[in-house]
């Protein structure tokens, strides 16, 4: 080891149950390191050896065609019910003219 740091070795529970408490989100892999002394590789080795959701197969593909058609989907929906929003605003404007003159 080198600058005299002392290499620690721990337990499957200990390492299951820090493994736990990510999944949980009562730590986060800079909780583990800083609290612990271990280096973020070692963290995510456990993670990807002892956890379901961070297992090494699992893979989450992002499309950026995906992104970029529901942002377009939502600038749509918005402008819908911006012009629904002006119809029903000129229809209130309408309404109070007609109060107004009776």
């Amino acid at each position: 080891m080198k600058n005299g740091t002392v290499r620690r070795t721990f337990s499957q529970e200990v390492k299951l149950d820090l493994v736990r408490k990510i999944e949980q989100g009562d730590l986060r892999v800079l909780d583990v390191v800083g609290t612990y002394g271990v280096s973020k590789t070692a963290v995510y080795k456990w993670l990807r050896k002892y956890s379901d959701l961070y297992k090494k197969e699992t893979r989450v593909v992002v499309e950026h065609k995906s992104i970029s058609k529901k942002n377009r989907e939502l600038q749509d929906h918005i402008k819908k019910l911006e012009q629904a929003l002006g119809q029903k605003q000129m229809r209130i404007d309408y309404l109070e003219k007609i109060v107004e003159f009776a």
